[in-house]
């Protein structure tokens, strides 16, 4: 029978620290369990003090396993406590619950700190307990200081496969013509990140001409293709991914030119989640590109009303984006740069 070992945490939030230890800790034993020990009530607390998102467990569970999946001897477990602190956490009652959880005689047990080397001794006498990266010196973090100081002002130590739960979806929505593709692509530019373009134009692109000849059956398939394009794009972004209309939007298209509205279409809408909504105003000269059919400034006033009033009756909260180019990009970026300053929505 080959050594088995286990190293445990909350990971709260998994960071490159964590990630450090986990694989120096698969290089000493032939098994190695990482325990996910998760306490609801605790770890709602923790996160509500330091203003932070909630993490959870399901989701830390994703991302240890997610990290670990081409780690041949690395298995990820979750252990269920009912501390509803951190100083109320029985040792005994965990350790016995890890015990149980492993099924197998432990002959190492790793952390990193130098403190728990009298309680390790007393619960876990048969195994050696190795000290990782004690001193922070190999990767220099913590998951208490990311939670105090914010996910985003430690990015560098957020692993790939944990960056998607925070990042910040910024939606930008509007009728024809009124700048929505040139803004987020200049806005992705600024911030360094990634976009996801409308979906829609992606559509009217392929089937060769404007939006008036896409006929009902296309538009449940724009919003699922769109958020499909959210879904592959996130993965990618940089803190922040900027979004070209959404199902709303899609919904307002739909009834514009066929004359029919989707319940599909309130269904997604009714599930989607962003984090800042840009509304921009028609206000910048029309172009034709082709794709475009309503450009007369009577009916593009009628056409932004219409669009409002479908926000509105969703209880959308929005910012009116308005003026040049140039003035929208920069009022883009106050509200963007907003966001990332509000450590409750990291």
């Amino acid at each position: 029978m080959g050594t088995v070992g286990f190293i445990g945490g909350k990971f709260l939030p998994l960071h490159q620290g964590h990630v450090y230890a986990i694989t120096q800790a698969a290089c000493y034993c032939d098994e190695l369990y990482v325990i996910l020990s998760y306490s609801q009530i605790r770890d709602r607390k923790l996160c509500e003090a330091a203003e932070i998102q909630e993490m959870p467990y399901e989701v830390r569970l994703r991302w240890l396993s997610g990290m670990a999946k081409d780690m041949e001897n690395v298995h990820v477990l979750a252990v269920e406590d009912a501390a509803d602190s951190d100083e109320s956490y029985d040792w005994a009652a965990g350790a016995a619950n890890i015990r149980r959880k492993i099924g197998k005689p432990i002959d190492y047990v790793f952390s990193s700190e130098t403190a728990y080397e009298p309680i390790f001794h007393q619960l876990y006498p048969e195994a050696k307990h190795i000290i990782i990266d004690a001193d922070r010196s190999q990767v220099p973090i913590s998951a208490t200081r990311i939670r105090e100081e914010g996910v985003f002002a430690h990015w560098e130590q957020i692993p790939t496969i944990v960056r998607p739960t925070f990042v910040k979806k910024v939606v930008v929505v509007g009728t024809e013509s009124c700048g929505k593709s040139t803004l987020i692509r200049y806005l992705a530019k600024v911030y360094n990140t990634v976009f996801v373009e409308e979906y829609g134009r992606t559509v009217c692109e392929e089937v060769g001409g404007c939006e008036t000849i896409l006929t009902e059956e296309y538009y449940p398939y724009i919003a699922y293709g769109h958020k499909m394009k959210e879904y592959e794009a996130i993965k990618q972004a940089n803190k922040l991914l900027f979004i070209d209309t959404e199902a709303i939007v899609t919904q307002f298209y739909s009834e514009l030119y066929t004359g029919r509205t989707f319940p599909v279409l309130d269904q997604v809408a009714r599930e989607q989640q962003y984090d800042l909504w840009l509304f921009l105003e028609p206000d910048v000269p029309w172009v034709d590109d082709g794709l475009r059919v309503h450009g007369e400034s009577d009916v593009r006033r009628e056409n932004n009303e219409r669009l409002q009033q479908m926000l509105d009756e969703r209880n959308i909260s929005y910012v009116k984006i308005g003026g040049s180019y140039q003035e929208r990009l920069q009022q883009a970026m106050y509200h963007v740069d907003a966001l990332l300053r509000r450590k409750t929505s990291q």
